[in-house]
């Protein structure tokens, strides 16, 4: 019972999520119901052939009302007809066939296009600390594959049930005025067929949740290797990895055929069930045709009929079953939506355009799990202009620290202020908007070199990005290469070498403007002669905005303002070391002095 409430809210979903396409699906439905009359007519020509084309049998009341009377009185005249109503209903069929088919392809991709956007905007406002615990393979896969779910449960799984349901209905009825008996005798497969699907319903369910966890497993290992092939290329290791992945694909495989080997065994008693029916459909028929209670002509009738007959009881079971596999993605996909941001934006947030920079952090403490606190109770204020030097050991917090600034993450406790409010009264965007970031490792995307700068601003104009990029000293080797600013730099920039990366990202960081920077150790993965370049066009960037500077090579922080220290996840040092940016005395103020947890300000 529990299985049929979730399958009823899984359905009630979809067909929500597939709502502005219900004219579509009804079409479609509806053309699919033109095949029961089309599947009453098929037989039609043979019955009239062989009982009134070579019998003697009189024709149908309504085609002898119709037909001249030159054709309906002679057997050569019948012949023909039979013939070409062949020739028609095989040609009405093929043009309904093609409108449906041309419908249902329109619908479909609309529908699957519409939900994987759904889900693609959801992931991407997810925090971080979702996409850690995922990984990226997982969230593609629910995108690229279980979403697809929802074309099949509307338009390969929900059309032809219902379709079947009312041929079904036509095909007894009219299996019934023929010969009543021969029709309650085809239906008595019908409970067996149901309680069939019952049983096989549940493990349907279970196999397809294995195959699409072992599957999602196997994608984790190429989106892994590929992203990191230039290491595994240098130990080695493309064996290794190899044997990862074949033995996930292996588990995928067997997984599969389990599936395949439930699901034929399932077509196999159907397919038993239903011959049953027809052998003895067959030998009633047959005994009543001897006894004269039915013509050959209606016998072959019914047989035709029957094999429609059992079609949608075919085709209800199957689907009934083969449902499970396809209910497994949406569930897996609706689960995706269902997930609340840990990083909300509150109903009434504030509109932010332009913020001063004053930045304070008020006995912060954050953890990604719990139990495992990375920052404890970190207390400092920082006036609008200056530079924040940040030192410590690798792992010490002072990334996280950067994250929480941007809201990628919020504290578990405490606060941090922007302008004197707390960020989480900010509304995300305009938050955001106010931070210019550049990492030790710059995220470029595979686009033109002008796209990348532009990324930070769309609507910028080519001026603004030539100016953008000069004030970072890109220009130069930028017009070097080969097609200029629209030269395409490859997944993630691969095509550039780490200073010119870090010079686009610095660009990047020009052109946005915004009134605080954040840099996380920009030129550790540069030697020294690009370091001096990379610092001499950062220290114009820093300017006039309030700066954080994370670096390990502590003469790169000797002209900030501020310099905090962290060891394990705790401020352990915070000095102030020149004014700069703030006015004359802003640093001796007590709203611009930088404080350490339990104890005097340092400075």
């Amino acid at each position: 019972m529990q299985t049929w409430r979730s399958d009823l809210a899984i359905y009630r979903r979809l067909f929500l999520q597939a709502r502005p396409y219900w004219l579509h699906i009804t079409g479609i439905f509806l053309l699919s119901l033109l095949d029961g009359p089309l599947g009453l007519v098929a037989p039609l020509p043979l019955k009239i052939a062989v009982d009134s084309g070579i019998g003697s049998q009189p024709l149908p009341r309504i085609l002898d009302r119709i037909l001249p009377a030159n054709i309906a009185g002679s057997p050569s005249g019948i012949l023909l007809f039979a013939a070409f109503l062949v020739v028609g209903v095989a040609a009405l069929g093929g043009l309904l066939s093609l409108a449906s088919t041309v419908l249902r392809s329109y619908t479909a991709e609309q529908l699957v296009l519409n939900f994987r956007k759904r889900v693609f905007a959801h992931l991407q406002r997810m925090s971080l600390r979702y996409h850690d615990a995922k990984g990226t393979a997982d969230s593609v896969y629910r995108i690229q594959n279980d979403t697809v779910t929802l074309q099949y449960i509307c338009m390969d799984s929900l059309t032809p049930f219902v379709t079947s349901v009312f041929t079904l209905a036509a095909m007894f009825y009219v299996t019934f005025r023929i010969d009543m008996e021969l029709a309650l005798v085809a239906m008595a497969i019908a409970p067996f067929l149901f309680l069939l699907s019952q049983k096989y319903r549940p493990l349907f369910r279970e196999c397809s949740k294995e195959v699409k966890q072992i599957e999602s497993s196997a994608m984790a290992v190429v989106h892994e290797v590929l992203s990191a092939l230039r290491v595994v290329k240098a130990f080695g290791r493309e064996q290794h990895e190899e044997n990862r992945y074949v033995r996930r694909g292996t588990a995928g495989m067997w997984a599969r055929i389990k599936l395949e080997f439930i699901g034929g065994a399932y077509s196999l008693v159907i397919g038993l069930l239903t011959a049953a029916g027809t052998a003895v459909v067959l030998w009633i028929g047959m005994r009543h045709v001897r006894a004269g209670e039915l013509t050959l002509g209606s016998l072959l009738l019914v047989m035709s009929y029957l094999g429609q007959l059992y079609s949608p009881l075919k085709t209800i079971g199957k689907k009934a079953a083969s449902l499970q596999g396809h209910l497994v993605g949406a569930e897996r996909a609706f689960s995706v939506l269902d997930q609340e941001r840990d990083v909300p934006e509150r109903p009434n947030a504030v509109s932010l355009r332009g913020a001063s920079g004053s930045i304070s952090f008020r006995n912060v403490s954050f953890s990604y799990d719990e139990g495992h606190p990375v920052l404890h109770h970190i207390s400092f204020d920082v006036p609008a202009g200056a530079r924040v030097g940040i030192s410590g050991r690798t792992g010490a917090g002072k990334t996280t620290l950067l994250s929480l600034l941007t809201r990628l993450y919020d504290p578990t406790s405490g606060a941090i202020l922007l302008d004197g409010s707390d960020l989480r009264e900010y509304r995300l965007a305009d938050l955001r908007n106010q931070f210019a970031i550049v990492l030790q490792e710059p995220v470029l995307f595979s686009t033109s070199i002008a796209e990348n700068i532009a990324y930070a601003r769309p609507d910028a104009t080519e001026e603004e990005i030539v100016r953008a990029a000069k004030q970072a000293d890109a220009h130069d080797f930028i017009l070097g290469l080969a097609n200029g600013y629209q030269t395409v730099v490859g997944e993630r920039g691969m095509r550039l070498s780490g200073g010119e990366r870090q010079r686009i990202a610095l660009a990047r960081a020009f052109l946005k403007n915004a009134p605080v920077l954040l840099l996380d150790e920009p030129t550790s993965s540069v030697d020294m002669k690009t370091e001096k370049a990379i610092m001499t066009a950062t220290e114009r960037l820093m300017q006039g905005r309030t700066t954080f500077l994370i670096a390990h090579r502590l003469s790169t922080l000797e002209d900030c303002d501020v310099r905090l220290e962290i060891e394990h996840g705790r401020l352990v040092s915070a000095v102030t070391t020149i004014q700069r940016n703030a006015g004359p005395n802003a640093l001796d103020s007590p709203a611009n002095t930088v404080a350490l947890p339990g104890g005097a300000p340092r400075g």
